[in-house]
Formats: C-alpha cells, sequence, structure tokens
C-alpha cells in the first residue's frame, strides 16, 4: 500500500450515472489487475473504494457509479484539481491460472476491473471472451473498448434492449477454460451455480479502512474469516462460503 497525491486528468460521464475520471501519479504499488484504491475526498470522513480500470506508466483510469454523497462528490472534480489516493489495496486476480480461453464476466460497476485483466490475458497471448451485463441498453458502457483490445464481447442486457437478453450467466459460451468475475452479489451467486469450471470472484463490500485494520468487511471462508479489503476482493471459488 502506498499513499500518493495524483492529479485529474479527464472526469467525464459515459452514461447517466457511470464516469470515467483519468489521473496521473505515482502507480508504482499496483501490481494486479482487480486491485483498488481508497480516495480521500473534501468533508468526508470515510475514502471511497474505487477497482483499477486500467493502468500504463503513471496514468491510472477510474471508472466509477454515482451512488452517493462520494461519488457525487468525484462527478463534480476538474481536471487540474489532486486527489490523495491509497494505492495498491487488495489481492487483485491471479493470471496464471487462466489457461488459454479465459472467461470474463462482469456485471456493471464490476466490469472495470476486467478491463485491466483482458488487456494483461490478451497481451499473454490468451483468447479472451467477455460477458458483460447490465440493465438496459442506456447503462452499457466499455463494450467498444473491450472490442479494441481484442477480445470477443456478448453484452447481456436484463430487459433485452440491447444483445442478449437476461444476465451474464444466459450468454455463457462453450469451451472456455477458466473464468475470472466481478459484480453484485446475485450474480456473483448465479455465477458459481453455473460456471463450468473454476474461477476467481472479485466482491464488491462497503468497507471502513480499506487495508484490513478495522475488520468490518470480514466474511467466512472456508479457512476462517477473510477480509475483503485485503485478502480479497478476489477469492478463489474453492474458498467461498455464501451466507445463506
Amino acid at each position: 500500500m502506498k499513499r500518493s497525491v495524483f492529479s485529474v486528468i479527464r472526469n467525464e460521464a459515459l452514461t447517466e450515472t457511470v464516469f470515467r475520471m483519468v489521473l496521473r501519479g505515482d502507480t508504482s504499488a499496483i501490481t494486479a489487475p482487480g486491485q483498488f484504491v481508497n480516495i480521500a475526498l473534501d468533508g468526508l470522513y470515510l475514502r471511497r473504494p474505487v477497482s483499477v480500470c486500467d493502468l500504463e506508466g503513471d496514468t491510472l483510469t477510474l471508472l466509477y457509479k454515482v451512488v452517493g454523497q462520494g461519488t457525487a462528490r468525484m462527478a463534480r472534480t476538474a481536471p487540474g484539481e489532486r486527489l490523495d489516493l491509497l494505492t495498491g489495496l487488495g489481492n487483485g486476480y491471479d493470471l496464471s491460472k487462466s489457461g488459454d480461453k479465459p472467461l470474463l464476466l462482469g456485471g456493471g460497476v464490476g466490469v472495470p476491473p476486467l478491463y485491466l485483466l483482458a488487456r494483461r490475458l490478451i497481451a499473454q497471448g490468451k483468447s479472451v471472451t467477455a460477458v458483460l451485463g447490465f440493465n438496459t441498453k442506456s447503462e452499457v458502457f466499455y463494450e467498444a473498448e473491450f472490442r479494441a483490445l481484442g477480445a470477443a464481447v456478448t453484452i447481456a442486457t436484463a430487459d433485452g434492449s440491447y444483445g442478449k437478453k437476461g444476465f451474464v450467466t444466459d450468454a455463457l459460451p462453450e469451451g472456455y477454460s477458466y473464468f475470472y468475475t466481478c459484480g453484485p452479489e446475485p450474480m456473483l451467486r448465479a455465477v458459481y451455480r453455473a460456471a463450468g469450471t473454476d474461477g476467481q470472484f472479485s466482491f464488491e463490500e462497503r468497507m471502513g479502512c480499506g487495508f484490513g485494520a478495522c475488520m468490518g468487511c470480514s466474511c467466512k471462508t472456508v479457512t476462517g474469516y477473510k477480509r475483503i479489503c485485503r485478502d480479497g476482493p478476489v477469492l478463489e471459488q474453492g474458498e467461498i462460503l455464501w451466507n445463506d
């Protein structure tokens, strides 16, 4: 973990509620796709965790959805402003288990961390398929960006207004070697039941500190309690115990 000050280069809306923020600063602590940063915002006590979408040199790209006071403040951030970030948080995805044809499954704001993952896997020569799920056509983002990387992309919308009607589990392809997924818990549960291979799950969770001190985001696994912010957010399929 490293604390650094980043300068905002761009901050733009992709949809009515999803924004892309591009920052410049010390990214050296970010070592794996699936890690996140924790952003300090003026007037707010707790930092806001946001997954890393992309990383190149000293340039960091974050995609976030405006859902509350913190993200609303982020949406008002202008180019040139400076933000205090904790970087290199979380464990990220393990690319060594992907096989030749990895499948990426993202739902809503679970899509962003899969972008850097796709880029890294494709750079290794892997044939990547991405299934991205949204509620409706107006919420779809980053389809073109995944295609530009060379990934085969399928979009699923719950209302059928774009792509395949249904959820990501209704658009599972055949013949994938391994899967990586990120999204809301109901989607992750559905993937757990439907997937035909092993895989890795990135969990979304409310966090207090973001680095394991407060224990507020603990979850029970087959090997005991783990902190989503420090021991996760990525967990292996075989260690997950669902809270029913």
